[in-house]
């Protein structure tokens, strides 16, 4: 099994839930523990906690980190509707009190190249924890990250040039990339050519289980958000390399974060110049992806 935490802003894009969903479900990966990062951290541990309950693996930890972005200068983005589909009116789920960067220092440098952290939000937290303990990059068995974009794919004309991680907390994704730490990038070259739609939604309803309703739920207040009846499997498809890496091409490359102070800037440039610091996803096989999710989900043959 490989042991894994998960760092996640969980909130309202269902793609978080979803890939929280799917580690909750599949048997190869050990979930040590979730950490929340970004916006409202605590509601985050809060919806995870709930999730985690439905799934049946309450003695998982979940623990909040920091809010805002590392050097606290950037406006903080939230749709306003996180935890709604989810959590109960009134509901507290409780979860562990200590702080998520403390949890992700201390379980890494315990377990030394034993443990591989899924940041799937801004990577403020994973920053936080590589100032404090810079032996965390030596220590940790790899970073397998949701973030950014190298616009080399074949869909390279239709996508956004900043992603949204890393232009929540620029100034953490360079610290993460220039870490030396072995790092994945799933960006958005390879999510965006993976989608779920409202077949997907009507399957996981017609399963009756109590988690896969509160998915379908999520999904469907997201729809109404984006006015789409489909969306994107950014996060899932990041966890998804922790159990089949044959699901993506990738290329290692250099990447360097360029951004200034304004929002919304922080550019992921991928060049092929030494030293090759991150192996870059740059092409997937998404149906097979989406079987394998749905496959978990629906708890066939798990």
């Amino acid at each position: 099994m490989t042991r894994i935490i998960i760092d996640t802003d969980i909130g309202s894009d269902i793609d978080d839930a979803m890939a929280l969903a799917l580690a909750l479900r599949s048997p190869e990966l050990k979930l040590e523990g979730v950490t929340t990062v970004y916006g409202d951290a605590h509601l985050r541990a809060k919806m995870v906690s709930k999730m985690i309950q439905l799934a049946g693996k309450p003695d998982i930890p979940v623990m909040a980190g920091l809010n805002r972005p590392l050097l606290g200068n950037r406006p903080v983005w939230m749709a306003g509707h996180e935890g709604e589909g989810l959590l109960e009116p009134g509901e507290e789920p409780d979860y562990d009190r200590r702080h998520a960067v403390d949890f992700i220092i201390e379980t890494v440098m315990n377990n030394p190249g034993e443990i591989t952290l899924i940041p799937i939000g801004p990577l403020t937290n994973i920053a936080a924890s590589l100032i404090r303990e810079p032996r965390v990059a030596s220590n940790v068995k790899e970073i397998v990250l949701m973030g950014g974009a190298t616009r080399l794919g074949d869909n390279g004309a239709d996508i956004r040039v900043v992603e949204h991680n890393i232009a929540c907390d620029p100034e953490a994704a360079s610290v993460v990339f220039g870490s030396g730490a072995p790092i994945v990038m799933v960006g958005l070259d390879v999510t965006m050519k993976v989608q779920i739609t409202e077949q997907e939604r009507q399957r996981l309803i017609r399963t009756n289980d109590p988690l896969n309703l509160k998915l379908a739920d999520m999904m469907e207040r997201w729809f109404g958000f984006v006015q789409e009846r489909h969306t994107y499997m950014h996060d899932p498809l990041t966890v998804s390399l922790l159990i089949d890496r044959s699901l993506v091409q990738t290329r290692k490359m250099n990447i360097q974060v360029e951004y200034d102070h304004r929002p919304r800037t922080g550019q992921t440039v991928a060049t092929f110049d030494e030293p090759a610091n991150v192996t870059v996803c740059l092409d997937v096989e998404a149906d097979r992806m989406v079987r394998l999710l749905m496959s978990r989900l629906l708890k066939e043959g798990a």
